[in-house]
């Protein structure tokens, strides 16, 4: 016999001035404090969130909204949400953004044009406060779209010449030169490079960054042993079939991200190769899956977190301190290298 669930009945819901109440402040002071104002010290701001906690309070963001003509919702364009790396961006960008009173708003391309304008359409639909167009490439179709409207807005690696556009800088040089080191100190003198579509202009960096990391270690760059992929897994798959066509082969690869080394880790076993013993592997972006394939892979980290808190820092610094002739317009975020399991010496010649 089904029970049937008994329901409270719903008394009078809270107000803000319940909460100016049980927090012993005014109106005013609790509506500074949810908007984020620094004029409400830290001490009346925690007594504040206690209240809103204590009463179970919910703000009417839309009234909000048109009070301060703020709606306090960033917007996050990423490129493939199928890729891990971003899941992982967005989960961090929204931790942070949560916890100083944000909301967010995420849209994915695909890597389709059409995509990409209409998530930027949506963004200024919802009146969002600023946007981190995190999409390492293809941004250009709704630059205009959004600066026109004179939204803030924060680039990965894309600088434009715009007071309400930041630019994250990424420092890809770093981790690629110690990987290569690594590489060539274990005694691998043959390396290969999978390089990402050369549509962004993210790959083209890293692939830059491989060839300047290859003539420091005072190594030879061969043409053939650099392919264009995607970055999903069946480039890696690709690419490794490409390299494994050549009749001179490298021992060692190194991945423009960490899905064309998951893809090249499938590829290898399937052709009886192991990693690392006849062939070592690093990757790049260091997503939480590659600390658990077989081997864990050895990978060039590039933190989510990192990004996603620079990408914050950008948007709210342009929101909130709008005017500032010493607004800082660019953030750097490095990269180092993890080694795992998927790299060590190059096989004795037969």
């Amino acid at each position: 016999m089904a029970r049937k669930a008994k329901r409270k009945t719903a008394g009078k819901l809270p107000d803000i001035r319940a909460v100016a109440a049980v927090a012993k402040v005014s109106i005013a002071t609790v509506s500074r404090t949810m908007n984020g104002s620094p004029l409400v010290s830290e001490r009346l701001s925690k007594r504040v969130w206690q209240a809103i906690k204590q009463l179970n309070y919910l703000p009417n963001t839309h009234a909000r909204t048109l009070v301060s003509g703020r709606s306090r919702i960033l917007g996050i364009i990423v490129e493939n949400i199928t890729n891990p790396f971003f899941p992982e961006l967005i989960q961090s960008f929204e931790e942070i953004a949560v916890a100083r009173g944000y909301e967010i708003l995420v849209s994915s391309t695909n890597s389709d044009p059409a995509v990409l304008a209409a998530c930027a359409r949506r963004m200024l639909e919802r009146k969002v406060d600023g946007v981190a167009v995190m999409t390492f490439g293809e941004e250009e179709p709704v630059l205009d779209q959004l600066t026109h409207r004179g939204v803030p807005i924060v680039l990965a690696e894309f600088k434009l010449d715009d007071p309400k556009a930041s630019t994250i800088l990424l420092d890809y040089s770093t981790g690629i030169h110690q990987a290569v080191r690594h590489l060539a100190n274990l005694g691998h003198r043959a390396i290969a490079f999978l390089a990402g579509p050369h549509s962004l202009h993210s790959a083209i960096t890293r692939e830059n960054d491989f060839r300047a990391a290859m003539q420091a270690a005072g190594l030879p760059v061969q043409k053939k042993w650099i392919i264009e992929c995607d970055h999903m897994l069946k480039g890696g798959v690709a690419g490794f079939g490409q390299l494994r066509k050549l009749a001179t082969r490298p021992t060692a690869i190194v991945c423009s991200n960490d899905m064309t080394a998951i893809g090249v880790l499938r590829a290898a076993y399937m052709e009886g190769l192991r990693v690392p013993q006849d062939l070592s592997l690093i990757g790049l972006d260091d997503i939480d899956f590659a600390e658990f394939t077989l081997p864990p892979l050895t990978t060039i980290r590039l933190s989510r977190v990192e990004l996603a808190r620079a990408a914050f820092n950008a948007l709210r610094a342009q929101i909130e301190d709008a005017g500032n002739p010493k607004l800082q317009r660019e953030f750097l975020v490095s990269t180092s290298l993890v080694v795992r399991g998927s790299t060590a010496a190059p096989p004795a010649p037969a």
